[in-house]
Parts: structure tokens; sequence; C-alpha cells
């Protein structure tokens, strides 16, 4: 993970997130109606849904939206039923695009992120072209505001909880696990009082791509679109921004 902070993505990507927020908690209730209707209601035994009612609180998405969705997922009857499919793609200088989607009509889906792709200088590729790029990780965060430990320290707790990796900066400590060991290892941190400003399954690039300002502002236009849509969950880019 050397070399590479998802944290300055997180906060570069917050404002835009926070313009569209009634669209984001639209897409967290059907994640938590999924992950509920699939493991039940209870998050300490549904890891699924542990995982994006966490997502949700970052959020700030309020508890009763959150018990709305619970509660239609449980209730009976058939409901709704979503597939999770993934786009993989390509943005400015061969960024590689990978675009998690959670949808009940995939021809629409599949449709709005060619379109997106397409009409914004990106293209659309085959499934595997570059998935292979990226890997799977448990992400979690914690800001150093106010918190008085120094890098040697947190690395002993992050490798006794279990973790994989950490990466320090001077506003952030940035910890990667497999994802497997990400539900222990978030428990283990939360237990010893630290509290996480981000806590996430995540896709991270094995290597990222510079891209010159002008490229930079073409391949925001391909995510904004993306995200704007309805059924895109995540989208996740190597570039470095």
């Amino acid at each position: 993970m050397a070399g590479h902070s998802k944290w300055n993505n997180i906060k570069g990507r917050k404002g835009a997130q926070d313009a569209k927020r009634g669209k984001v908690f639209q897409k967290l209730s059907r994640e938590i109606y999924m992950a509920a209707k699939d493991g039940g209601s209870d998050p300490t035994v549904n890891p699924s849904l542990r995982m994006v009612l966490d997502k949700a609180r970052a959020a700030n998405m309020p508890n009763d939206n959150i018990q709305r969705a619970i509660k239609k997922a449980t209730s009976a009857g058939e409901g709704e039923n979503y597939d999770e499919v993934i786009y993989e793609g390509y943005g400015p200088a061969g960024v590689a695009i990978l675009v998690h989607t959670l949808t009940d009509n995939r021809n629409r889906t599949a449709t709005n992120v060619r379109v997106a792709f397409n009409k914004n200088g990106g293209s659309l590729g085959e499934t595997g072209s570059v998935a292979y790029m990226f890997d799977r990780k448990g992400y979690l965060a914690i800001e150093r505001e106010g918190l008085d430990i120094d890098e040697d320290t947190m690395m002993l707790a992050v490798l006794e909880a279990g973790g994989e990796d950490l990466e320090a900066s001077e506003e952030v400590f940035e910890i990667y696990t497999e994802p497997s060991d990400f539900p222990e290892v978030r428990d283990a941190l939360e237990a010893e009082g630290y509290t996480l400003a981000q806590a996430e399954l995540t896709m991270v690039p094995q290597m990222l791509t510079d891209l010159t300002e002008e490229q930079k502002e073409s391949l925001l236009v391909i995510v904004d679109t993306l995200e704007d849509d309805d059924d895109v969950s995540e989208v996740y880019t190597s570039a470095n921004l």
C-alpha cells in the first residue's frame, strides 16, 4: 500500500457526495435492504449488514432511514431483488475504472454505464480487463487530531489487532487488512478506544496513474456521471488524484 493515500481521495470526494446526499442515502438504503434481506436484521450476526451500517453512519444517514430499510427487508413478502454487477473500463491516459452496481434491471444499468464512459472520453472494457489491477482490502482511517500517539505505537496496535499495513500522515492513520480479517481488526481497534473515521471494504489499485489537470477533470466527469446513477454503488479508479 506504500505511497497510496485513500484518505486524500475520500476528502476530495466528500463535497461532491454531500451535494448528492439524498441520492447517497437512497443507494445506502438499497444496500442495507439487501444485506438485511440476505442475512437478517441483527448486525451482530450479520457482518454484511454491520459493514453497510458503518458506511451509512459515516455518511450521516438518519437512523429513521436505516430502520425503514431494515424493516422493509425483513417484512413478509418477496420484496425487491437486486443483482450485484461489476463493470470495467478505462478513462483518460488508460486509467483503470471499476464500477460496482446493485441493480434490478441489468439492461438499464449496462446502457447507462456504457453511455457514461462513451460520452465522456472513456471506454467500457471486457470482464477481467482491469479487475486484476486492484486488490480487495479492508480499510480503516483514524484521524490524528487530539490523538496523542506516535506511528510506532499505532503500528503495534494495528499488528496486534491483525492488520496488514499502516500508512501515516500528519492528519490520519490509514490501516489496511485482508478482507477476511477486517471485522476483527475493526472491532479490536474500537475496543482499544480508537474512533474510526472510515471503515469499509474497498478496492485498492496496485499502481497509480499520474494525470494532467485536464485529464483529471475528464476523469472526474466520468466518475461523477457514474456516481449520479441510482444503480451505481461504488466507483474505483487507479488515478493518482
